[in-house]
């Protein structure tokens, strides 16, 4: 499974908005801004996480975005999952024969598991240490 620039750069949206949880509405301009993004490309992103209820938009002057819910009530795989799909390592699993299935099957649950149990929270107050492996999953 390949995570594409949606689900990577929604998640660097959603991050910026959980660091800035509680001060008031961010704008797209920033995030883009500070992550050195396409402000027009996440303009498309948001608007899937704002249906999903993942983020509100705030109009005005002051405007921007929010987080529709707590940092500690949205996972990576709700972001993940909003953008990018389904997660599944290979399709049409259904058709493998056993052996292969069962291997395709224990892949995409130890992933599914990663991401569920990653919350926004747990991303945004991540600090890079410099040691590679501080923040590592493995599967």
């Amino acid at each position: 499974m390949k995570i594409s620039t949606k689900g990577r750069y929604g998640l660097t949206i959603m991050i910026e908005l959980a660091k800035k949880h509680g001060e008031g509405p961010t704008s797209l301009k920033s995030i883009a801004q500070t992550n050195d993004l396409s402000e027009h490309y996440l303009e498309q992103l948001i608007a899937p996480l704002r249906n999903a209820g993942l983020v509100k938009s705030i109009r005005g002057a002051y405007g921007g975005y929010i987080l529709g819910k707590e940092p500690t009530k949205i996972t990576a795989g709700d972001i993940i999952r909003v953008l990018e799909g389904p997660i599944s390592p290979v399709e049409g699993i259904e058709d493998e024969e056993p052996a292969k299935r069962e291997l395709w099957m224990r892949i995409r649950d130890a992933v599914k598991d990663v991401l569920d149990n990653t919350t926004l929270e747990d991303l945004a107050s991540h600090t890079d240490t410099g040691d590679s492996d501080a923040y590592m999953f493995y599967i």
